[in-house]
């Protein structure tokens, strides 16, 4: 045996082994580089819901999808393209890809505040999933970048699914720790004071009840306001700072105590409220108000009308006898007023209505108007107001976005006049408002022109309105029917002529709800005594009319929680106030069958 050999072939052995050595630190090196960069999109396949995107007409779907069990559906309305978005913490100077996979018409894809370029790329027609990717870089000081995705208008619903960002991901830090110490200070029949222990390294805090954010702070204690006399309420609270929000507190639980006396106005703990065609005649026939049935508690005469859409000079005619056979006379309409009365029922005039637009757009009409309801008012010796505006009376102007300081001309006008009323007649003045769900609820999605402008600038316009007069408010009836579909608290559509529909449009005013979305600007709840729900008391009144049975599931959900359908309250309101309808006319026209709904369930 040569035994030199081996000895021989030993450096070659070596080189070998170093080379393979190198290439394997290469190799790792290089592995590492790549592990650097992440899929920075939270939740981009929407397995969990809208989690982690702000969308203006979106929610999620399980079919079709691109893979997992969920996909983005979004649907384009109006001068809303339903944006989609996500913002997301990068690394300055560095490349990023964005993908994503859509389907429909003129579908995009894009990335903005890059501090650079801002990219976007869009299938002009995809039936099936197409992949969409385009590429950037960031700037020398960004750390923050938006990716979106959005449909085009009039186009139809577009699909999204498995939206990726690659790329190194920023310093993004850490959520604060959970607040520690929170109790519950004082509590009255309609709030209930915080405060907690400050969290280091907190920049805010978020307050939470019943599990549904209702404001953020920045201090450590809060009021939450707008609650329902005798009823109980859990309250957490969250740390927040630029890396996002800390888990909750621990529970805290409290009852608020039982209403103050003297502030119903006096009315019955569950009242039903109609409509009365006093000014004019339609299918329905005339009623006189001396023939309303006694369970009829609040009396809506319809309509005062402006003598010009910007007068502010209201008139209230009563149905003439060419048109209004067996109408009453002056004296006797004045002394059925007196009469209803003395039997514990209201009578207000209302304001508007279909054809009675009325616009406030000066001081002087302003004051005509409360000079010209005064008059109404002091005339028939009525004891309040209800305001149906409908139609073109209420809109923000463009650079009005804050619902708590308005800046439009016909909403702050409204506001104070309504005010000089409430001050002139005192605590027994009775005020409601009868909005359409557009003025409203359609203000979770849209308020005003929106921040990019082009929405209908009536969206949400009453909640101004509600918001500065909601401790003089007697009751809001929001007219749930000649309604489309409106997105509720559970992000999904809901359409008129079912319970479901009332349910979700009444638990929005109860619960509250973020304003066009926004989680920092959250409109108030209600208190459940303030709150009637609106109905059509036939299918010849308006559109939406549901049967009994879905009136009695409405009511049990929202006051017991029972006889729920697909949507999940977010509490139990046995404090409800009732019930509203177009109208006493058409119940009468109909039988008694709303009454006869009312006095059955709540006696």
């Amino acid at each position: 045996m040569d035994r030199s050999r081996p000895l021989a072939r030993r450096p070659l052995v070596a080189l070998l082994t170093a080379t393979a050595l190198a290439a394997t630190g290469t190799t790792a090196l290089a592995s590492a580089a790549r592990a650097a960069d992440a899929d920075l999109v939270r939740n981009g396949g929407f397995e969990a819901g809208l989690d982690g995107w702000s969308c203006t007409a979106g929610v999620t779907v399980n079919t079709p999808v691109r893979s997992g069990s969920s996909a983005l559906r979004a649907t384009p309305a109006g001068a809303d393209n339903a944006r989609c978005s996500q913002t997301v913490t990068v690394k300055p100077d560095s490349q990023y890809t964005l993908s994503g996979h859509v389907r429909g018409s003129y579908v995009h894809l894009g990335a903005s505040g890059t501090g650079t370029t801002d990219v976007s790329t869009w299938a002009q027609s995809a039936p099936d999933w197409q992949r969409l990717a385009t590429t950037f870089r960031t700037g020398p000081s960004t750390t923050r970048v938006t990716v979106y995705t959005h449909g085009w208008y009039g186009t139809g619903a577009y699909h999204a699914d498995d939206i990726s960002l690659v790329g190194p991901g920023g310093e993004t830090g850490r959520p604060p720790a959970p607040p520690t110490g929170l109790e519950a200070g004082t509590v009255t029949s309609t709030s209930v004071a915080l405060s907690w222990s400050p969290v280091a390294g907190a920049t805010g805090y978020a307050v939470y009840r019943d599990g549904t954010k209702v404001r953020t702070v920045n201090g450590t204690s809060a009021t939450v306001s707008g609650l329902s006399p005798s009823t109980a309420y859990a309250f957490q609270v969250a740390a927040v700072n630029d890396a996002g929000e800390s888990a909750r507190s621990a529970t805290v639980t409290a009852t608020t105590t039982a209403p103050d006396s003297g502030g119903d106005s006096g009315l019955p703990p569950h009242a039903l409220v109609g409509y009365l065609h006093a000014g004019f005649a339609n299918g329905s026939g005339y009623t006189r108000l001396a023939d309303v049935p006694d369970s009829w508690d609040v009396i809506d005469l319809a309509f005062g009308e402006p003598t010009t859409a910007t007068s502010g000079d209201i008139r209230f005619d009563r149905c003439p006898a060419s048109e209004c056979p067996g109408v009453e006379s002056d004296a006797e309409f004045k002394a059925a007023v007196k009469a209803k009365q003395a039997a514990g029922k209201k009578v207000l005039i209302s304001i508007g209505g279909q054809n009675g637009q009325v616009q406030l757009t000066t001081a002087a009409a302003r004051d005509m108007f409360v000079t010209s309801v005064s008059k109404i008012i002091d005339e028939y010796g009525l004891d309040g107001l209800d305001i149906d505006f409908e139609g073109h009376s209420l809109f923000l102007n463009a650079d009005d976005t804050d619902f708590r300081n308005p800046k439009t001309p016909v909403i702050v006008n409204l506001i104070s006049a309504l005010k000089t009323l409430k001050a002139k007649y005192g605590d027994g003045f009775v005020l409601t408002m009868a909005p359409e769900t557009f003025f409203v609820q359609l203000g979770y999605q849209y308020y005003g022109t929106g921040k990019w402008g082009g929405q209908d600038p009536r969206a949400g316009a009453y909640l101004p309105v509600i918001h500065a007069m909601r401790d003089d408010l007697t009751l809001l009836h929001v007219q749930d029917y000649n309604s489309g579909p409106v997105m509720g608290l559970d992000n999904q559509y809901h359409s008129t002529g079912g319970a479901d529909f009332h349910i979700a449009m009444t638990d929005m005013l109860l619960t509250g709800f973020p304003v066009a979305g926004d989680a920092n600007n959250v409109f108030p709840p209600l208190r459940a005594d303030q709150v009637a729900i609106g109905m059509p008391a036939t299918p010849h009144a308006g559109n939406g009319h549901v049967a009994p049975a879905e009136v009695t599931k409405a009511l049990d959900c929202l006051t017991k929680r029972t006889n729920c359908g697909s949507y999940a309250t977010h509490g139990t309101w046995p404090g409800l106030r009732g019930l509203m309808t177009w109208s006493i006319n058409w119940d009468r026209f109909g039988g008694w069958e709303f009454q006869r709904t009312f006095d059955g369930y709540f006696g």
